[in-house]
């Protein structure tokens, strides 16, 4: 094929095509639109044009398999080979999880990636789409990148494409289109590579064969493919270790986002009797975990906590030590406090997986976490369910003990954070806006007031200053800091796409362990919401969502 294939479309710009966080995000039909999908790709590329040779990169695609994946796959390998790149990297199938398209660009030396996912969304015609552009460290596009993506998307004009048969997607090999390789390969090799690096897999064999026995729940997303590879065929658990195990471009119906509401099967398997050892659940794109033990659930702040304390110890990757770790701000403060025991820096940062990947390029920042279920190390630049759950195989191989007990002996030693998370979903746009922007109005003067039974020794709208570029994130969340150590934290998330979805976060910490976290958090939960409104503004009595 040559270049007089490519095709010049006229196109117009569409105004609502700015990322958020974690990319753009929206209704699965609104991508279905004409030139929708063609426009975003081809503003990518010119937002990047000045500064990259395209005829010498190589870019990676990939997605969840949600629904409208393939197609969006198709209409990008053509955009990319029509603005020149030398080859395209696309998953077989079109499958690559979120961590493992950050493990392919870093071990490739790609340019960067385009993933097709929603993350924890739902799938299928009526329901969520998105795209996200990785750059060449392997993380989320940082927000300079973003916004530049923005002003293109809003002046296009024009999109180049190629006139060509639809790729093989499910067939591993190399085709020429233009003057680009088209390479679709296994989308297991680069990622299940990286993490062998990491972890004593014989150790973890030998876990299974004393009779320890792991439910993992995919959810129907994309971690089926790699959880049966690693857990199944490599560590040698038994067959039907993994379930839900074969992605589905509708999620099976189900909302692929790994907390106890929806991830309620393998919630109940671990209470059963002779329930397994380990319950462990990711999302759609492989992001996000959830730990469970026969007896509770593990926070995720509480997960990262327990990884900081055993990761030198106990997992060959991170025996050197670590050189420091960092959470987002909302994330409960228990890995402040193995930092400190550790003698390292515990960095706060925004929510938003790019503030770690700039720590981590900078060698200030090993293993990270946030309180969205979201735990990774410098080994990628995103978050990494599957790595969690090796992390603990890892751990549980060399202590050879219970979660529970690993748990509770972490609580004795370091004390516990009573935490949740309760979300408000589909909120009024409008209205939640009003109400956040009021308390930041007032927000500042609300030191010394009496308030759950303690008094305010802190009130702010939490600013970051990045201590790598100097960069400044304003209005990262409401914040407020009791006498007694408590924390009441409100933010709107930038991850839904219909309404507002506020989420409030709890935490108490005291130096015991034992007591049930419903009557530890119940009078913050009350002044939150006098705080927030939330009977008066959105006549909620209850959130939509508790972890």
């Amino acid at each position: 094929m040559t270049d007089d294939s490519i095709r010049i479309i006229q196109t117009k710009p569409f105004n609502d095509q700015k990322p958020g966080t974690s990319g753009l995000r929206k209704k699965t039909r609104i991508f279905e639109q004409p030139h929708y999908v063609e426009n975003f790709a081809q503003s990518i590329f010119d937002s990047l044009r000045d500064s990259t040779d395209f005829s010498g990169e190589i870019l990676a695609i990939g997605g969840d398999g949600r629904y409208y994946n393939r197609a969006a796959i198709q209409k990008i390998i053509r955009i990319a080979a029509a603005n020149g790149f030398r080859r395209v990297l696309v998953g077989r199938s079109g499958f690559l999880s979120t961590p493992a398209m950050s493990a392919l660009i870093r071990r490739r030396n790609a340019m960067g990636g385009i993933l097709l996912t929603a993350s924890h969304n739902p799938g299928g015609a009526n329901e969520d789409f998105g795209i996200k552009y990785n750059i060449r460290n392997g993380g989320p596009a940082p927000e300079g990148i973003t916004e530049r993506i923005y002003e293109q998307s809003l002046k296009i004009e024009r999109y180049l494409t190629l006139e060509s048969n639809d790729i093989d997607l499910d067939r591993e090999g190399t085709t020429i289109l233009g003057r680009t390789e088209v390479s679709i390969i296994d989308p297991l090799q680069d990622y299940t590579g990286v993490l062998q690096t990491l972890f004593d897999f014989g150790a973890m064999q030998s876990l299974f064969q004393s009779g320890f026995r792991l439910c993992f729940d995919a959810m129907h997303g994309i971690t089926g493919i790699y959880a049966r590879h690693i857990f199944e065929n490599l560590l040698g658990a038994p067959s039907g270790t993994v379930i839900r195990g074969e992605p589905l471009e509708d999620f099976g119906g189900l909302h692929p986002d790994p907390n106890q509401l929806h991830a309620a099967e393998l919630v109940r398997s671990m209470s059963l009797p002779n329930a397994p050892d380990l319950g462990a659940a990711c999302d759609g794109d492989g992001d996000r975990n959830m730990i469970l033990s026969r007896s509770f659930f593990v926070t995720p702040g509480d997960s990262l906590a327990v990884i900081a304390q055993h990761a030198a110890e106990c997992l060959p990757g991170y025996r050197s030590g670590l050189k420091g770790v960092a959470r987002s701000m909302p994330t409960s403060a228990a890995v402040d406090r193995v930092a400190a025991k550790l003698g390292i820096r515990c960095h706060e940062t925004p929510t938003g997986w790019k503030f770690f990947g700039n720590l981590m390029d900078a060698g200030l920042c090993t293993i990270c976490g946030e309180e969205s279920f979201g735990t990774g190390s410098d080994h990628v630049r995103e978050k990494d369910g599957l790595w969690a759950v090796l992390v603990w195989l890892g751990i549980l191989a060399v202590r050879r003990t219970s979660v529970d007990r690993l748990v509770q002996d972490h609580w004795r030693i370091f004390g516990r954070s009573y935490y949740q998370r309760h979300d408000y979903e589909q909120l009024d746009l409008k209205s939640a806006g009003e109400m956040i922007g009021e308390l930041r109005e007032k927000v500042g003067k609300m030191t010394g007031i009496s308030m759950a039974a303690s008094r305010i020794v802190q009130a702010d709208d939490f600013q970051y200053t990045d201590p790598v570029d100097g960069s400044v994130s304003l209005r990262q969340g409401i914040r407020i800091r009791l006498a007694d150590g408590s924390r009441i934290i409100g933010r709107l998330s930038g991850t839904g796409t219909e309404g507002a979805t506020l989420r409030l976060y709890f935490e108490r910490y005291m130096a015991g362990g034992d007591a049930p976290i419903e009557p530890m958090l119940q009078p913050l939960i009350a002044a939150a919401g006098d705080l927030f409104q939330l009977k008066m503004r959105f006549h909620r009595d209850a959130p939509s969502v508790i972890t």
